[in-house]
This record gives C-alpha cells, sequence and structure tokens, in this order.
C-alpha cells in the first residue's frame, strides 16, 4: 500500500469537481490519503481547465508556486496536472515547466497508481488518451471537500456538439452516457449519507442515453430515490431540449424549478459562426415553453461577447435577448480563442481587447440591473430553503438555496446545515436575498406554487 499524502486543487466546471472525487477513489483505495494544505502534501495534482484563458494562467501561476515548494522540500514533491489543460497542452507543460512529473487526461484517472510508479522509479509519466467507454460508473466518488449537503454526480462524458469557440470535444471526447442503474444507485448512497442536493452532471444532459433510457426517463428516475433530495441538472442545450422533460419537473416536488439554457449570443449570424443549431427566435419559444410549463421557473445562461466578427449590432441583439428574456442569473465572459477549435481555424478573432471588454462591461451592468429588479420582485415571498451552512456575513446567520436556486440568508434559530426551512424574504441584492425564518420545512410540506407568488 501506498501511504503517501495527496493534495488536489480543482479549477474549472462542476464537472472537475465530480473528476476530482474520482481521483480521489482511485487513489484511496491505493492506501493515500487526501490533505487539505499542500505543504502537507507528498503528491499534488493540479486539475485543470482550458475553457479559457484566464483558466490557463491561474494553473501556470500556481505551478510557479509548486516548484518552489518542489525545492523547499529537496525535490521530495512530485506534481502532476491533471484534466482539459493537460489534455489540450500536454507537450507544454513538459517543456515549460520541468519539475512537473507526470500530466493525465481526463479518461486515464484509472492509470494513475501506475503512473505513480513510474515516477518513483525517476520517469516522467503521461497518459493523456481518450477513451469512447470511459464513464467511471462503477467507481464510488469520495467527496472530500464538500459541506455533506450538496453533491454532484457525471451522468455523461465527453461532448459531440463541436461549437465552433469551445474545446471540450478536444479535451474530453466523445459523447458517451453512464448507465442508468449506476446513477441510481449513486444517488441513493448518497441519500443514505445525508446529502440532501444533487447535480447531474454532463456537457449536454438532454444528450443522455442508455439503451432506452433517455435523460426525462433519468431525471424521473431520480427523483423518486428520495423524495426529500432535490435534483438538478447541467448543462443542456438548447438545440434539443425536451418538452416532456419541463411537464416531469414541473409534476415533481423535488425537481427543481431552475434551468440552466445557455444561450452564448442573442444574434443569429454569430450564432451560425459559432456553429450553435438554433435561431433567436426559437431559444425565446424555448424559453416561452419552459415559463409556461412550469410556473415560477428560474433561468440562468452563458454568454460569450466579442466573439469572431461581432459587430455592434450583433452585440446589441444579445444585449435585447437578455433584457428580453431576464435571467436571474448569467455566466458571462469575453471570447479567448482555444487552439484546435473551429474559431481558431476558420475565423480571426478581429474584435480589439479593449472592444470585448467595453461589451462585457455592458451585458454585466444590464444584467446585475434585471437581477436587482428580480429579486425585489421577490420581497415578501416564501420560499422553500436548504440550508448549506453559515452566513460570511456573520455566524449568527445561516445561508441557503431556494429551489429556483436563488441564495437566502436568515438568522440561525435552532436551525442546522441540511434542514430545510421556510423563509419569507425581506429584503435583496443583486445577488443575494434575505429573509425571516417561519419554521422548519419539508419538500413534502411545502408546495412549488407558494414559490410563485406573494405570500
Amino acid at each position: 500500500m501506498d501511504q503517501r499524502n495527496f493534495y488536489i486543487e480543482t479549477y474549472g466546471c462542476q464537472m472537475n469537481v465530480s473528476d476530482t472525487e474520482i481521483v480521489n477513489s482511485i487513489l484511496m483505495e491505493q492506501g493515500m490519503q487526501p490533505v487539505q494544505e499542500p505543504e502537507q502534501s507528498d503528491i499534488i495534482f493540479i486539475n485543470t481547465c482550458s475553457i479559457r484563458e484566464n483558466a490557463e494562467t491561474r494553473v501556470w501561476n500556481r505551478l510557479k508556486e509548486f516548484r518552489s515548494l518542489k525545492k523547499e522540500k529537496d525535490g521530495n514533491l512530485t506534481v502532476g496536472v491533471l484534466g482539459c489543460m493537460a489534455e489540450r497542452i500536454r507537450e507544454t507543460i513538459m517543456e515549460k515547466e520541468e519539475f512537473v512529473d507526470l500530466v493525465v487526461g481526463p479518461d486515464a484517472y484509472r492509470d494513475l497508481p501506475k503512473l505513480l510508479a513510474e515516477v518513483n522509479d525517476g520517469r516522467k509519466a503521461v497518459n493523456v488518451l481518450l477513451s469512447q467507454e470511459e464513464t467511471y460508473a462503477d467507481v464510488k466518488p469520495v467527496r472530500t471537500n464538500d459541506n455533506g449537503v450538496n453533491a454532484f454526480v457525471t451522468i455523461m462524458r465527453g461532448c459531440d456538439n463541436m461549437c465552433a469557440f469551445c474545446v471540450v470535444p478536444f479535451t474530453r471526447g466523445r459523447e458517451r452516457s453512464r448507465p442508468m442503474e449506476s446513477i441510481l444507485d449513486e444517488l441513493g448512497r448518497l441519500s443514505d449519507q445525508g446529502y440532501k442536493e444533487v447535480t447531474l452532471l454532463g456537457q449536454n444532459v438532454n444528450s443522455y442515453l442508455d439503451k432506452d433510457n433517455d435523460f426525462t426517463t433519468l431525471m424521473y428516475e431520480a427523483s423518486q430515490i428520495d423524495p426529500e433530495m432535490r435534483i438538478r441538472f447541467s448543462s443542456p442545450h438548447p438545440k434539443d431540449f425536451p418538452e416532456e422533460l419541463l411537464h416531469v419537473i414541473a409534476e415533481q416536488p423535488n425537481l427543481c424549478n431552475y434551468i440552466h439554457i445557455p444561450a452564448q449570443s442573442g444574434n443569429n449570424d454569430v450564432l451560425e459562426r459559432m456553429r450553435r443549431p438554433y435561431t433567436r427566435e426559437q431559444y425565446f419559444d424555448l424559453v416561452d415553453r419552459m415559463r409556461e410549463i412550469i410556473p415560477g421557473v428560474t433561468l440562468s445562461t452563458d454568454i460569450i461577447t466579442g466573439f469572431c466578427g461581432e459587430t455592434e449590432e450583433e452585440h446589441e441583439d444579445t444585449m435585447s435577448l437578455m433584457a428580453k428574456v431576464r435571467y436571474d442569473l448569467a455566466y458571462m465572459f469575453a471570447y479567448s480563442e482555444r487552439g484546435r477549435t473551429l474559431a481558431q481555424r476558420k475565423y480571426e478573432d478581429d474584435v480589439p481587447e479593449e472592444v470585448k471588454k467595453r461589451r462585457l462591461s455592458e451585458i454585466i451592468e444590464q444584467q446585475m440591473n434585471i437581477q436587482e429588479e428580480l429579486n425585489q420582485q421577490e420581497i415578501g415571498r416564501r420560499h422553500l430553503v436548504l440550508i448549506e451552512g453559515t452566513s460570511k456575513r456573520s455566524d449568527e446567520q445561516l445561508c441557503g438555496r431556494t429551489d429556483t436556486n436563488k441564495m437566502v440568508v436568515f438568522d440561525r434559530h435552532d436551525l442546522k446545515k441540511g434542514d430545510y426551512a421556510e423563509v419569507r424574504i425581506t429584503d435583496c441584492t443583486s445577488a443575494t436575498l434575505m429573509g425571516d425564518v417561519i419554521g422548519k420545512s419539508s419538500i413534502a410540506g411545502f408546495s412549488k406554487k407558494a414559490e410563485a407568488v406573494p405570500a
């Protein structure tokens, strides 16, 4: 058995968090133990993200710090780079940072014990081979840094969409779905362990397919595991969002009234250049159906500003789309060219950086105003809040999320992490709701419809 300590630092999306939990399991099976600080470790892994240049820059900066730590330990420290960045620029990592001992892609985590043995023998170790079968379905993730309330469960890996701006198909490979039975088994274990909310993850969850079981079937079956455990999902694609799923969400009390539905742009020409196979008009139709079938549903989105060739008029179309939909939350970014993507091969990254930054500032300012207006409308409404822990502002207050994914802060009373509380909203900012506790509650004891209308 290998009794060394390891430390993993995770960057990027929820999928990377889930992957770190898989790596935890694989290493702990070998006898290794996770630690919370890099200085305590014998092995350091950085689980990386390649989706934007900023994410990679943060990793490069962190690697410089680990280089210094390795010198302090007289070389008695193994450093590895995991994940999407490892897959995308493995040669650059090895050339630029000679102290890095191993580079491992997202489909090669089972190989980590063998690769670490190679490093122990004084060699560099690399495995970035992509797989068309690997889903880690039989690996039981070990969650070492979560709050014991929320968990992520990966239901599929890879992506076949080939959006022009996105590097994911090159770093995570083709789509493959995990067997539904293994997902439901994991949900059952999480319920037994006391988790109260689970987010099902995939690059395009509505492409999930296991034999005859599609994503709508999976969501319904997931809702039946534990009626007091909330289920969320991320991320779907507008091109093939199943209307049947909307009805299932509306009917099942523990399927959350919140949908993340990436738009990326509000202009049809830009969407075409991005290889997003829907139009602005089709996107509006989908949003209308969501709101018609699920009263009180909240929506979030992803927006890229300054994509190749974007004009001021096209930027204004994105602004107007966001103003019309009125998202409760948006993840907004300036376009960052990624190697190997269609956009990098076919288009010129011709929008000046200062223009990208200005356009990004404009959409952020508009979105923050919309969020504050929407949150103002929450005042007086009642929500069922799942308590996630102590508020950052005061130990005397707790915080948690509504079914509609809004953060609420309120006085502690006799409540604790993992409880459901009925809360009446009294105040807000653009990011947070404040409220008064009515009392402890449950999903079964609280009607979703109460969230859609003032109390």
